[in-house]
This record gives structure tokens, sequence and C-alpha cells, in this order.
């Protein structure tokens, strides 16, 4: 016969690894790790409580060690709550352990019933469990990897039947409540599937912290460290992805690459740190022009990349202007004193079927002309060999773009 002992001091064992490597994420500082590692510690001392039943008074292996794996329940959904940013309702959450506490001490010590005990504490768990799966089921971050919350969501559902398969059983039993109720083979199956709960959902929290991390980690590969545009590579990752899905729903998309004007002699006059400042607020500027859907590259050095989604020629010669006005508008303050500069800028409307590669060449042609022909303008490439250039007064001019 199954020895309900074993599967008790199983859970109890998982816990307490899960505590451990809960532990060594607290410091990654992500929201409900903390939550999901006091569940794990109330588990701990309420699974020896129960093993130590008949040792110990049963306020505490009945009352207290069910209590704290209520406990234990409601933390972790705290913990997936603040996990998603979403609010815990501590108050609530500690409001329904009251109702079960008195159900705990007078079917205990009012009239000894474990089957109704066994029934009220299991459809408090099951309860808690469905709340946890509609949770992320909800509040599933957009953008990221789905995996991690549908096992979290399948695996608190079937707890949730488990638990509630668990009280009917009970419920069903014949005869005086003694512990050989706990000892038949069914009994012993649904308690596996109960002392399971917290330790297999701890582990699917751990698969969505680790999908965080992961996520965390390729946004900082795809990110420049001091402007917080994208890298190179992450520009251009993101940039064929736009003009893939351009190709298939037949829009346009424009592409201006931007240089700053004398970039080098700011440097020379303000130092480095002046230089980068001058980066950054550039960067900010820009982004307070885009949309959501438009993309911010850093290609290197002073040199930065928009790409614009769906957007014709006319309108991405109307955003580039705006930048342009509103970097000379907006000076910069660095340490070595304020900065006042200027952008020349190189613009290619998609053509479909084009590569980013060559999008891209057509834009740097652009730029170039813009450069030569006195910088702090904006020079469009067009499928004639010549382009309109935007020059700082906002009237049109012609250059040779070929």
């Amino acid at each position: 016969m199954l020895d309900p002992a074993v599967a008790i001091a199983t859970s109890a064992l998982m816990s307490t690894v899960l505590l451990v490597l809960l532990g060594s994420l607290l410091r990654s500082g992500i929201p409900g790790v903390l939550e999901w590692l006091a569940a794990n510690i109330a588990m701990v001392i309420a699974l020896p409580l129960i093993l130590l039943r008949g040792r110990i008074p049963d306020t505490l292996s009945v009352v207290a060690a069910n209590m704290l794996m209520a406990l234990s329940a409601v933390t972790y959904y705290a913990g997936c709550a603040r996990f998603l940013g979403r609010p815990t309702h501590w108050p609530a959450l500690i409001a329904s352990l009251l109702p079960l506490g008195m159900a705990l001490v007078y079917w205990r010590y009012a009239v000894d019933s474990i089957p109704i005990r066994v029934l009220v504490t299991t459809l408090f768990s099951s309860v808690v469990c469905v709340a946890v799966a509609l949770l992320v089921l909800r509040h599933r971050p957009s953008g990221r990897s789905a995996y991690p919350y549908w096992v979290t969501a399948v695996m608190a559902f079937l707890f949730a039947l488990c638990q509630v398969a668990r009280g009917i059983y009970f419920m069903t039993l014949d005869g005086a409540s003694s512990s050989l109720m706990f000892a038949s083979t069914g009994s012993v199956i649904l308690l596996v599937a109960g002392a399971a709960i917290l330790p297999t959902l701890s582990m699917s929290a751990m698969m969505m912290v680790h999908e965080v991390l992961l996520a965390d980690a390729r946004e900082a590969a795809n990110r420049d460290f001091l402007t917080g545009a994208l890298s190179r590579k992450g520009f251009e990752a993101v940039a064929r992805t736009q003009l893939a899905e351009a190709s298939r729903r037949d829009l346009p998309v424009a592409l201006l690459i931007v240089d700053l004007d004398h970039f080098k002699s700011i440097n020379d006059t303000l130092g480095h740190a002046g230089g980068d400042a001058v980066l950054r607020e550039f960067v900010r500027v820009t982004q307070m022009q885009l949309r959501r859907s438009d993309v911010l590259g850093r290609m290197g050095g002073e040199e930065f990349a928009v790409l614009l989604p769906a957007t014709e020629l006319d309108d991405a010669r109307h955003f580039a202007e705006r930048l342009r006005n509103a970097v000379i508008a907006q000076p910069v303050t660095t340490v070595a004193g304020p900065c006042t500069y200027r952008i020349s800028g190189g613009l290619a409307a998609w053509r479909s079927g084009e590569t980013l590669d060559h999008l891209s060449t057509r834009a740097d042609m652009a730029l170039y002309e813009a450069k030569r022909s006195g910088r702090n303008r904006v020079c469009v490439h067009e499928a004639t060999p010549s382009a309109y250039a935007l020059p700082p007064q906002g009237s049109l001019e012609r250059a040779s773009v070929s």
C-alpha cells in the first residue's frame, strides 16, 4: 500500500530544493520572486507538522498546518500578481483565510470530521489554483514567449481539478473519521497530486522568470548601452522583420539615415563626455518624434537610422524635417558647456522586393549628398537619378543622387 507520509516528505524535500533555487533569483530584482520564496517557506514548515500528526497537538498538525498551506497558496498567487504587474490585494487574500481557519477549528473540535476538513481545504486550494490560472492567462505579457505562461495556467487548472476530486472522494468515504482514511490507494494518489501543487507551480514560476531574464538579455544585446537606441544588430533584425511585413501587406516603408554634423569638433571642444551627452540627447529628441511602430538604431559612432513603416515618402520628408528642426531648437547642456548641433540625413523609400542592404545603400547615398551640399539638410534618394533635398529654410532643392 502506498504510504501518504512518503508523498508528504517528498513534497517537503522538493519545496526545500526550490527554496534554494528561488533564493538564487532574489538578486534579479524581478517582482514576485520574494513571494514565491515565502510560499515555499510556509510549505516547508507546514508539511513536517502534518507528518507529526498524533505526536503533536492537532492544533499544530491539523489547524496550523492547513492554515500554513493555505497561506502558501495565497502567497504564491500574490507572487504571480506582482510578477505580472497586477495588484496583490493582500487584505482580501488574508481575509479569505479567516473562514477557512474557523471551519478547520469547528470541524475538528466541535464536530470531528476529516472528510469535511479535507473538502474545505481542497476547495480553498482549487479556488486559488483557478485564480492563478486566470491571472496568468489574462495578463500574460505581450511580445513574450507564451510557453511558460500556458504551462503555469494548465498545471494550475489540472491541480484545481485534482483538489476538487480529492474533496469529493473523501466525502464518499464511510465510517468514523480516522487517519486510516488517508491510507487508501485513491486517497494517496490524490494526496500526491495535492502535495505536488506548490513545487510544480514554483517550477513554472521559475520558467516565467527564466523567460524574462532571457528576454532582458536579448534586449540588452540589441541595445546600444550609451544611448538606449537599438544596436546595429538589433536594428537590422527588426528592420528586416518590418520589411517582410511590408512586403506581405504591400505597405510603404521609408528609411532615414542621420549623421550628426561635425561631431568630431563637438568631441574636441566638449570632450568625450560632452559628445556622449549630445548623442543621448539626440536619441531622446528623436524618440519624442517617433510613433510606436517606428524603429531607431545607432549604426555606429554618430550615425543613426530610423525606419518608418507604413510611411509614404512625403510623410517621411516631413518627419525628417521636423526632426532636423527639433534638434536645432533644443541645445544640449553638458558639463563643459552648452552645445547647439545640427544633423544631416539621407532618406529613401523602400521598393517592393528590395533588401535592407540595398535600401540602406540608397539612403547612405542621399546622406552623402546632404553632407556634400552643405550639411544641416536632408536629401532624398528617389527612383529617378535625382533627389529632393530639404534645406535649412524648408524649401525644396534639387541634388544629384544616382
